[in-house]
Formats: structure tokens, sequence, C-alpha cells
């Protein structure tokens, strides 16, 4: 079958399913760090599924495919960053960090092994 979305696409809907859960997570946080974690940890989050749908818009253009998936990849990394000053700030818990930093780990390696073949993506 076909992917004709990128709402199909596994790595998508994880990344999505990550992003909502730190939404929830960081409603807890306080409110001194509604501008400033709170809000980075959020936007970096919603980045790395709005990168893969433009990536996917452009997966006739390899490069720009490529480009845009590693835009998505610096965001999930990015969001592992926040999630390590989440924690060392105590605002979420041992096994919040483990989940949500393992779930960007296998959302990179997705997005990397996506970056090496963009000649699978294409059509």
């Amino acid at each position: 079958m076909k992917i004709r979305s990128h709402k199909e696409l596994e790595v998508y809907k994880l990344s999505f399913i990550s992003a909502m859960r730190i939404f929830e997570i960081s409603k807890r946080f306080p409110k001194e760090e509604t501008y400033s974690l709170t809000d980075q940890i959020r936007r970096s989050s919603r980045s790395v599924c709005s990168n893969q749908a433009e990536a996917f818009r452009k997966r006739r253009y390899p490069k720009s495919f490529v480009s845009k998936l590693s835009d998505s990849e610096s965001e999930a990394a990015e969001t592992q960053t926040w999630l390590d000053f989440a924690i060392n700030c105590e605002y979420i818990t041992k096994v919040e960090h483990t989940e949500l930093t393992e779930s960007y780990e296998n959302i990179i390696g997705k997005l990397v092994n996506m970056s090496l073949h963009p000649e699978n993506w294409s059509w």
C-alpha cells in the first residue's frame, strides 16, 4: 500500500504522540517557565512533526526531502535537551524522562534511515 499522507508515516505518528505527551506533562510546569522551558519544549516537539509534513511534500526533490528530515531530527534532539532540563529542574519524573527520551531516540533513528534512502520515498 502506498503512503499518501505524512499522517500515515509511522515516524509521524510516534512524533505526534510524543508531542502530545509533552504538552500534557508540560501543563504541570511552574508558571515562571511559561515563556521559557514550557514554550521551548512544546515548540521543538511540535516542530518534529511539522518538518516531517514538509519533508513528505518535498519528497520529489531528494535534497529538499533530506534537508527537512534533518530539520526534524534536529528538533527531536533539541526536545531531548529540554527534557534533560525538565528532569533536572524536577518538573518531570524519571519514568517520564526515560519514556520520552527513548521515544525521541526511536524517532531520530527512523528519520536517519529515511534520510539515507530518500529514493524509497519519492514517487
